[in-house]
């Protein structure tokens, strides 16, 4: 069994991740082109569909749902797929919004995923995460990252929809330095939070990956919606202004990398 990780990269904030001999799905996003409401008012308009269909997935032992109330996190498509999943992770209230086999993680809490080899089960934790500037859960919402840990495997860092370092410290003082960062970049924004971020843009991922300590930075994230503001290039010019080039790995859809 690899103890690397492969993640391939099927736009947006969607990815599969193999790790220990399963298969994670972050945030699903299948859709093609085209506009949604969002609760808060805003209209996200989907530039680019998926490298990937969900039929061409192949099996999905979870999907790590930062949250469900965005199309650009959980569009109708992604919502399709859910029920045919052995598991979803993400926040209580998503959990309530979902129900069926949508599975809670609050903040620090964990669950663990058996490997088919036998090996020590993966444990998946809930780390904080904020969806925008201080005092934005009204109308954000609520939001989550992941960490993976085995004793044998990288620990990985998922960090879903995040605007916030100081989430991205709590996470480093408990599990730093972590072998891969995922972090979900893009410098997204709306009108409806007069343009704050709502994801960390490029050089706030560099400063992210730098705290964690990490040793490769996959950031996705950053491509296939109107209002993500940056993109690879960015997190590019970010990186090597840094000094943190050689530890940054950028996909475009439909490839992978292995670490």
């Amino acid at each position: 069994m690899s103890s690397s990780l492969t993640l391939r990269a099927v736009g947006g904030p969607t990815a599969v991740l193999e790790l220990g001999g399963l298969r994670l799905l972050t945030d699903p996003t299948f859709d093609e082109e085209g506009s949604y409401t969002s609760p808060s008012g805003s209209v996200l308009t989907k530039t680019a569909g998926p490298a990937l269909a969900p039929a061409e997935l192949g099996r999905v032992d979870a999907v790590l749902l930062s949250h469900d109330q965005h199309a650009d996190n959980l569009d109708r498509s992604g919502r399709a797929l859910l029920p045919t999943v052995p598991v979803v992770l993400t926040t209580p209230s998503a959990a309530d919004r979902l129900g069926g086999n949508a599975h809670a993680l609050t903040p620090w809490a964990h669950t663990e995923l058996p490997r088919p080899d036998g090996a020590p089960a993966l444990r998946i934790t809930g780390v904080p995460a904020r969806h925008g500037p201080v005092g934005c859960e009204p109308v954000c919402g609520e939001v989550t990252g992941f960490v993976l840990t085995a004793p044998d495997l990288p620990t990985v860092y998922v960090s879903g929809d995040n605007a916030s370092l100081g989430a991205v410290r709590q996470v480093a003082d408990r599990f730093g330095p972590v072998d891969v960062a995922v972090i979900f970049a893009g410098g997204a924004r709306t009108a409806a939070m007069d343009g704050a971020l709502l994801t960390l843009d490029s050089a706030r991922t560099a400063e992210a990956a730098r705290i964690l300590g990490a040793a490769h930075c996959l950031p996705l994230h950053c491509d296939g919606w109107a209002h993500f503001t940056e993109g690879r290039d960015d997190l590019s010019a970010a990186f090597g202004e840094a000094g943190l080039a050689d530890r940054l790995t950028l996909l475009t859809p439909g490839r992978s990398a292995t670490l």
